[in-house]
C-alpha cells in the first residue's frame, strides 16, 4: 500500500470523528482527502463522498437513535425535499455540466476545477457558520413551525449536497435548531439520518453513470470513517461540541482558502 493511501485512510478516521462529535464536517474533509491525498478525480470524489458520508452517518444516526436523540418526524419533514433535490442534482444537473466551462486562450476552467471551487466556497460558508455561535431566541420558541421555510431550506441543502457531495450537516443542524425548534443534541442526531438518506440516494444515482468505481478504496475509506464515528461518539461525552465546532470551523476556513488558491493561483 502506498504511503498516500495509508495517510488517506488515517485521515478517513477523522471524517467519522467529525460526524460523531458535531454531526457535520464529514464531506468537507472527505472530498479534499480523496482528491489531494488519494488522487481521485474531483467529480468522482464527490460521488465517493456521498457513499462514505452516507454509510458513516447512518451508523452514527443509529447510535444516536438508541440514545433517543433523533426526531424521526423531522427526518421525514426535512429529509424528503432534501433527498429529492439530491437525486435530481446528481442525475440531471451534474451530468449536464460541460467538461470545459470557460476557455479563453490558455485560460481554461474545467468541470473538475469548477466543482472544487464551488466546494471551497461551500467550505468557507460552512466555516463561518461553525465559528459563529448559534444563539437561540427564547421569544421565538412558542411560534409555530415554518413548514414552508423547512421545505425550501431542505431543497436548497439537497442542491448543494448533490453538487459537491456534501452531507450539508452545517446547514441542516442550524435549520433544525431554529426552524424545527429541537435541542442541539437532538438536531445533531436527526441530521445524521437526513445526511445518510440524502447521501445514499445521491450515490445510487451515480451508480448508473459510473460503473468503474474503486470499491476497495471506497469500502476501506468508509470502514475507517465508521471507526471514527464510534470514537467521535465516545469523545462527545467528554468534549464540548461547541468548542470543537469553533476550532473545526477555523480549520475548514483555512482548507477552503487553500483549495481556492490551489485551483486558481498555484
Amino acid at each position: 500500500m502506498e504511503i498516500s493511501s495509508i495517510i488517506g485512510y488515517f485521515l478517513a478516521v477523522l471524517v467519522g470523528i467529525s460526524l460523531g462529535l458535531i454531526g457535520s464536517g464529514g464531506s468537507i474533509l472527505s472530498v479534499p482527502i480523496l482528491v489531494y491525498i488519494m488522487h481521485v478525480e474531483p467529480v468522482l470524489a464527490t460521488g465517493y463522498s456521498l457513499f462514505i458520508v452516507g454509510v458513516s452517518a447512518l451508523v452514527g444516526g443509529i447510535q444516536k437513535a438508541k440514545q433517543q436523540l433523533v426526531d424521526f418526524k423531522n427526518v421525514a419533514l426535512f429529509g424528503i425535499p432534501t433527498i429529492i433535490a439530491v437525486f435530481l442534482t446528481r442525475n440531471f444537473i451534474v451530468p449536464a455540466i460541460p467538461e470545459k466551462l470557460i476557455e479563453i486562450g490558455t485560460f481554461v476552467v474545467t468541470k473538475s476545477v469548477f466543482v472544487m471551487l464551488v466546494f471551497a466556497v461551500v467550505m468557507v460558508i460552512a466555516s463561518i457558520r461553525m465559528i459563529k455561535p448559534m444563539q437561540h431566541k427564547e421569544s421565538e420558541s412558542d411560534k409555530p413551525l415554518n413548514m414552508r421555510a423547512i421545505v425550501f431550506q431542505g431543497l436548497g441543502i439537497g442542491l448543494i449536497a448533490g453538487f459537491v457531495g456534501a452531507g450539508g450537516g452545517f446547514l441542516i443542524i442550524p435549520a433544525l435548531y431554529f426552524l424545527a425548534k429541537i435541542s442541539m443534541k437532538k438536531a445533531i442526531g436527526t441530521s445524521l439520518f437526513i445526511i445518510a438518506f440524502q447521501s445514499l440516494i445521491g450515490f445510487i444515482g451515480d451508480l448508473n453513470r459510473t460503473p468503474a468505481m474503486d470499491w476497495n478504496l471506497l469500502l476501506g475509506f468508509t470502514l475507517a470513517s465508521i471507526v471514527g464515528i464510534f470514537i467521535g461518539n465516545l469523545l462527545s461525552k467528554y468534549i464540548s461540541g461547541d468548542k470543537l465546532k469553533t476550532s473545526f470551523g477555523w480549520f475548514v476556513l483555512l482548507m477552503g482558502i487553500y483549495i481556492i488558491l490551489k485551483e486558481v493561483v498555484l
